[in-house]
């Protein structure tokens, strides 16, 4: 998967170094050549309509490149490939800030139903989701909960053999427009995933007007709704703890590809806007600036990529990385897009330009599965187990 350039840590065996293979940086490069193919989008003001995401690009990225395939297995539908293939395709599209569900359907659904291990749910979904056919939504979030493992409000019970859910999620990535949900509730004897196809949700989704206009996100009230569950009953916290991981990697890899794209506009901008006769970015000043953002940019890469390849090769040290990934890549946008609006001046709050959609995907994603501070606490608590556990 990856070509190991120099030795081995000594704590997980993970590559001190490494490099993508050819066919992954080839990967990376096509899909930034389909999106440069695309017509130039405006931003679009909140009183306009709601163009959805482009059902076109879906498509190729589907029929061309197979990009909604790469993680789920080759018995069902997929490539084979994994979760640092699927990150690079999810950066690429960052780069143009993509309205699309391949984040929260192609990598998050697709990697919580092979997480549960369950051959007949992978075999009545994951086929759909590899064509694009199938766009899948995962509901975990609650109001005060949120994203914590075993903090469901929402519950299932079960009636012989059947299920039925009652409870309220939110922050549905995709939700409105999914063909199936996959919703955490609590059983009694733990938490569990449970598949709720369209015809379910009739009347139970609300859209919610998030910050970031550009994703879009769903509220469900679910009473007594019919559902199936996936995997079994006692083994949903080893499933979320899973997508954790999958999710905080893959936001990260998000991140990172936002703000390079971000910071690559916000340079260009700097040699463009002249201030006392020069362009900005010939003050020492701005440099300085610039420079500080880049270090931040790359040393975010850095930890995606190493929380990428540790939970795709479900290192022991996957859990840690990915949480750190995630804050730290959630800070690096957030600097990295609000310098970018104050280095453009008053166009980067209009309308006429984006830079501002930086700044509010950069806060909205902080808070996807966990801000910095959750992630930081959650990564404490990984570093003292381990610790304690050396130490006994």
């Amino acid at each position: 998967m990856i070509k190991q350039v120099l030795g081995w840590s000594t704590r997980s065996e993970a590559p001190v170094h490494f490099a993508f293979t050819q066919e992954q940086e080839q990967l990376r490069a096509t899909v930034l050549a389909m999106l440069a193919r695309r017509p130039a989008e405006r931003p679009r003001a909140p009183e306009e309509a709601d163009p959805g995401f482009d059902a076109v690009l879906w498509r190729r990225l589907a029929g061309e490149l197979g990009a909604q395939a790469l993680a789920v297995p080759e018995e069902y539908g997929g490539h084979g490939f994994g979760l640092l293939e699927s990150n690079l395709v999810v950066e690429a599209l960052a780069d143009g800030l993509v309205h699309g569900p391949f984040l929260g359907s192609a990598v998050i659904a697709a990697h919580a139903v092979l997480a549960a291990g369950d051959p007949a749910a992978c075999a009545r979904l994951l086929p759909g989701i590899a064509t694009g056919r199938t766009v899948a939504a995962l509901a975990w979030a609650e109001h005060g909960g949120w994203w914590r493992i075993g903090a469901q409000a929402t519950t299932a019970t079960r009636r012989g053999d059947a299920w039925s859910l009652d409870g309220d999620k939110v922050l549905v990535l995709d939700g409105e427009q999914a063909d199936v949900v996959l919703v955490v509730a609590e059983t009694g004897r733990g938490p569990a995933l449970f598949e709720l196809d369209r015809s379910a949700l009739a009347g139970s989704v609300r859209r919610e007007t998030p910050m970031d206009s550009g994703r879009r996100s769903a509220a469900l009230r679910l009473v007594s709704a019919p559902a199936v569950l996936v995997g079994a009953e006692g083994r949903g916290a080893e499933l979320l703890a899973r997508t954790l991981d999958v999710a905080c990697a893959a936001i990260a890899a998000e991140q990172v590809g936002a703000a390079a794209r971000c910071l690559r506009d916000t340079v260009a901008y700097t040699k463009v806007r002249v201030q006392f006769g020069r362009p900005i970015g010939a003050f020492q000043a701005v440099k300085h600036r610039l420079a500080d953002l880049y270090v931040r940019l790359e040393s975010a890469r850095s930890l995606s990529y190493a929380a990428s390849w540790a939970v795709a090769v479900r290192s022991p040290d996957a859990a840690a990385l990915a949480a750190a990934a995630k804050s730290y890549g959630s800070q690096a946008y957030a600097a990295i897009a609000a310098e970018g609006v104050q280095l453009h001046g008053g166009i980067g709050v209009t309308w006429e330009h984006g830079a501002h959609l930086h700044l509010k995907r950069a806060h909205a994603t902080a808070q996807l599965f966990g801000d910095p501070v959750a992630q930081r606490v959650r990564l404490g608590g990984l570093i003292g187990v381990a610790s304690n556990g050396s130490e006994a």
